[in-house]
């Protein structure tokens, strides 16, 4: 389970032994003739007490659900010390190999140059789609540890299913997609429990919510609550989409499903907002409308889910971005870089142009332009509403299938290279933008370029300094940082730099949105407030 301690409450990633984030849903397949009824079909009872519930609780919904839900454990060999740390050994490791070699060896391996290694074990939950033994659970259930972690790139051993009858099986993988963080496992079965997918779409907040899960590996345990929220963004991935409930979700919960009272999957329990680790009453699953595509894939055996893929790389509209634009507070999207050659690139989308609306739906905090794409069908050609330099504009995009391995890298403006005459000491612009901004520039003169390791293609002006009171200091900006243009115009000279601000200044901005380059990231767009406003 991965833990992000910190003082405010943090997000634990819910997988038992092993962090696991988790995606959800799954395709049902067709179930044979003879095959037992679904254990989410037949009617409720009738309600009493509070609206919705059940006469009894939930006692009679957990008895039909819960022989579907299922304990996934792996085990995956390990090295010691080394292997868990990812890194160098600590100094009484190397001081105990010294030793051992200085013996001419501490064990029977000769030398002591073999590794240790020790088994290791994670815990999650899953759950059955088919009769047959097809189960839904996570990847990070499978894959034997957090995402980047050292154990994570070691292969899993075994993977064992163990139904709420305590009978176990060896379950083999089907297949798995990382970005949605979804596996599909079979297990060799007949006749064997199993749940049905709702609609997602249809959960209302205030809508029961029941989880069912391995908590702490103690086994089947069952936990009630309501849909808190929907379209929760915690991550700032591409695809979060997720159901907030404060049904209690612990470790080992990762990959159980979330129910609605009529006892179908909306979700997977995937994730909590924690200071210890232990619930605090905010769990998230990722909703059964985002993974039943997936699922449905890999039934089919395509080892590369199908994806749309537009080519550009996207920033938020936050507030400082928007007023550095004159737009209105979270409207869209903008663009920060465009693959070169892409389907973006090709239909005119350019840098800076701020995407409101793709494929007929409107780019918002809770459906961003990676998750409208990323469900249109490659080869569709779709609208893309965009505003550039105040004016809406509407462009037509052929997307394209997503890579399976895809890095995507901004690029940097690449204008032609001019000499630089300028020097820190009397380059103009210079005290005009520590006025304005609080920050001193630099130009990027070739010593300057080496020192920083910044490609020749780069054009910009360098941060030499921020004064730790500004807004530019708020916003993370810091000594090294390479300033590519202000308000969308390129700045490659302390005095272009100033003469935009100016500018600003001159038509009552209090705002500058500066595109920046940091050194191990793409450029980003940041809006920076001005000094004095």
């Amino acid at each position: 389970m991965r833990i992000l301690r910190s003082v405010i409450p943090a997000l634990v990633l819910v997988g038992g032994a092993a962090a696991v984030l988790m995606p959800a849903g799954a395709q049902i397949a067709t179930t044979p003739a003879a095959a037992p009824p679904a254990q989410n079909a037949g009617p409720m009872p009738p309600a009493s007490g509070p609206v919705g519930a059940p006469a009894r609780g939930f006692a009679d919904l957990t008895a039909r659900l819960a022989p579907a839900v299922v304990n996934v454990s792996t085990t995956q060999k390990i090295e010691v010390g080394r292997g868990l740390r990812g890194g160098a050994p600590s100094s009484l490791e190397e001081l105990f190999r010294r030793f051992q070699d200085q013996q001419g060896g501490g064990d029977d391996s000769g030398g002591g140059s073999a590794p240790a290694t020790r088994e290791a074990t994670s815990l999650g939950s899953g759950f059955l789609i088919d009769p047959s033994g097809y189960i839904v659970t996570n990847n990070h259930v499978i894959s034997g540890g957090e995402p980047g972690s050292p154990a994570s790139k070691l292969p899993v051993e075994t993977i064992t299913v163990t139904l709420a009858d305590r009978r176990e099986f060896k379950a083999r993988v089907v297949g798995r997609d990382v970005l949605s963080d979804l596996a599909l496992l079979k297990i060799d079965g007949t006749n064997l429990p199993y749940v049905k997918f709702g609609n997602s779409q249809a959960v209302r907040v205030g809508d029961w919510a029941i989880a069912i899960g391995n908590p702490f590996g103690l086994g089947g345990t069952v936990t009630a609550g309501i849909v808190s929220a929907l379209h929760r963004n915690i991550q700032s991935g591409n695809y979060d989409r997720y159901i907030q409930t404060d049904a209690a979700i612990n470790q080992g919960n990762s990959g159980g499903p979330l129910f609605d009272i009529d006892g179908n999957v909306i979700g997977i329990n995937t994730a909590i907002f924690s200071t210890s680790g232990g619930n605090v009453g905010l769990g998230f699953a990722i909703p059964a409308e985002q993974a039943r595509p997936v699922v449905e894939q890999l039934m089919k055996g395509q080892t590369v889910v199908r994806r749309g893929y537009l080519g550009v790389q996207i920033q938020p509209v936050t507030g400082a971005i928007a007023e550095g634009l004159g737009l209105p507070k979270d409207h869209g999207e903008i663009v920060a870089s465009v693959e070169p050659g892409g389907p973006a690139a090709k239909a005119g989308i350019k840098q800076g142009d701020v995407v409101v609306r793709v494929a007929n739906q409107d780019v918002t905090y809770d459906n961003t332009l990676s998750y409208i794409v990323a469900n249109v069908t490659p080869g569709s050609r779709v609208p893309i509403g965009i505003i550039r330099g105040g004016k809406q504009l509407t462009l037509e995009a052929t997307v394209i299938q997503r890579p399976s391995e895809l890095a995507l890298r901004g690029a940097a403006p690449s204008p032609e290279d001019g000499d630089q005459t300028e020097t820190p000491g009397n380059a103009p612009g210079m005290a005009a933008a520590k006025a304005s901004l609080g920050i001193t520039l630099t130009p990027l003169t070739p010593a300057v370029r080496a020192e920083l390791k910044i490609d020749a293609k780069t054009e910009g002006v360098v941060i030499a300094g921020v004064n730790p009171d500004s807004d530019a200091a708020a916003q993370g900006l810091s000594r090294g940082d390479v300033i590519l243009s202000i308000n969308q115009v390129p700045t490659p000279t302390p005095a272009a730099a100033a003469a935009v601000v100016a500018e600003a200044k001159k038509a009552g901005r209090d705002t500058v949105l500066m595109f920046v380059a940091s050194r191990g990231r793409p450029p980003l767009f940041i809006g920076v407030k001005l000094l004095g406003k």
